[in-house]
């Protein structure tokens, strides 16, 4: 019954029809290979952003960290120069009296 079935499809199947179908079949596989392919691309670039993303934060990281401490520096000197013009000041003063 089998054997049947099978010569009826084949005789209701022309050839042209199973070529066509074959043809979509081999597109579709070059299709998937070609998705898959830009896939992989796509994972390789989105790696590769990923850690250029981690190297800007570290960068980021360790600029703010040298922004505070230059700012702690300039307001130790800013003060030092304060003390500095009081004292010519004073000396200033005490030469005018």
């Amino acid at each position: 019954m089998a054997l049947n079935a099978t010569e009826q499809v084949t005789e209701q199947v022309p050839v042209d029809d199973f070529q066509a179908l074959e043809e979509k079949i081999y597109r579709t596989i070059e299709m998937y290979k070609a998705a898959r392919k830009a896939q992989d691309a796509a994972e390789r670039d989105a790696q590769r952003v990923r850690q250029q993303l981690e190297e800007r934060d570290e960068q980021l990281a360790v600029l703010r960290r040298e922004t505070v401490q230059l700012r702690k520096e300039r307001e130790e000197i800013r003060v030092r120069i304060e003390k500095m013009l009081e004292q010519i000041d004073l000396i200033a003063e005490e030469r005018a009296s």
